[in-house]
């Protein structure tokens, strides 16, 4: 099993935490799109590793079009000698059209299409395909020798996308690399609705599973003694609660039988009651979400509860002492 770990946007020190997470055996360094921009840390931490993954864990689609991000992927694809993955993830509709002023609409046929006009694209630039891609939502037809890169020798980026309801996760199975799994996932809705999901894109792809790659940043809940134990269950049931609050994450929760809190969830986040969120998360619904288990005994758990369906993980277990996580980073490759 692959093991990813993030980097952060301090440039300045990006290079220093990529080398290391290389030299701790890491399979992939994440980068995300949060308060700052997921690529820039990721050409920094190129220059610094030879090996390891550099993916966005996520970059969001929709708040730029299919020529940019292709532009973006090719670069760094190129800059890393092929080990780019272009990770993508859809957002929802408020933060695209209210904070990115995007359109959105559909957005599973959308991204079906977002990530098949960059394919169409990379075609034109690696392989001399005549760009003529024109869908619904996206029209590409105009590439000029001045506008096309020419250190194509590592050809295009691989393409994961972020999925959590059935159709975006459809689409991921037919059109992407790899998919990843939110981490507000339970192991009852990955089995019944991601895994099913998921080949119903590889048949209409014609691909096999294992020409796909399933990634899972699961919520690890451990520590050194009972307090810091306390502490990450404490923050853990602090993001599940916030990402229950989403409506359109409802049928995880009804996976486990307790859909009728997300209403709850829901209304107490828009009066502003985020502490007391947590405090609807029992210990039964934690232990549905988390591996809850001491450093020594996660690899084993992770293996246990999903070793049949996971190819690469980024469980956060940042807080540990660095040797505790290259024992668990060892554990799960072996």
């Amino acid at each position: 099993m692959k093991v990813d770990g993030s980097v952060g946007w301090e440039l300045s020190k990006v290079g220093a935490q990529a080398r290391e997470l290389e030299e701790m055996g890491y399979s992939g360094i994440l980068s995300a799109e949060t308060s700052h921009d997921p690529f820039l840390p990721l050409a920094f931490a190129a220059q610094d590793t030879q090996r390891i993954d550099l993916m966005t864990g996520i970059a969001v689609a929709f708040a730029r079009t299919p020529m940019v991000l292709a532009n973006i992927g090719h670069d760094l694809n190129a800059a890393s000698a092929g080990r780019f993955v272009l990770g993508l993830g859809s957002q929802i509709r408020p933060h695209i059209t209210k904070r990115f002023s995007m359109p959105w609409s559909h957005p599973a046929a959308r991204m079906r299409e977002f990530i098949l006009a960059m394919r169409a694209i990379w075609a034109n630039w690696h392989k001399g395909e005549p760009l003529q891609f024109t869908g619904k939502f996206y029209q590409h037809t105009l590439m000029t020798p001045f506008f096309t890169p020419d250190n194509t020798e590592h050809g295009a980026p691989r393409v994961f996308l972020a999925a959590v309801g059935p159709l975006m996760t459809e689409v991921a199975g037919e059109v992407a690399d790899g998919v990843i799994v939110h981490a507000f996932t339970t192991e009852k809705y990955l089995r019944e609705t991601t895994l099913p999901a998921l080949e119903r894109g590889f048949a209409k792809a014609g691909k096999a599973r294992s020409d796909f790659e399933i990634s899972y940043p699961c919520f690890v809940v451990t520590g050194r003694d009972e307090q810091e134990v306390e502490r990450a269950k404490a923050q853990t049931r602090q993001q599940i609660a916030f990402y229950g609050s989403t409506p359109a994450y409802k049928p995880v929760l009804d996976s486990i039988g307790v859909g009728e809190m997300q209403g709850d969830l829901n209304r107490m986040s828009k009066q502003g009651r985020w502490a007391e969120m947590a405090g609807l998360i029992s210990d039964d619904m934690l232990s549905e979400f988390a591996i809850i288990e001491e450093p020594a005994k996660i690899a084993r758990a992770f293996k246990a509860r999903y070793g049949d369906i996971v190819d690469r993980t980024s469980a956060a277990y940042g807080g540990l002492p660095k040797e505790a996580r290259a024992n668990i980073v060892a554990e799960l490759a072996a």
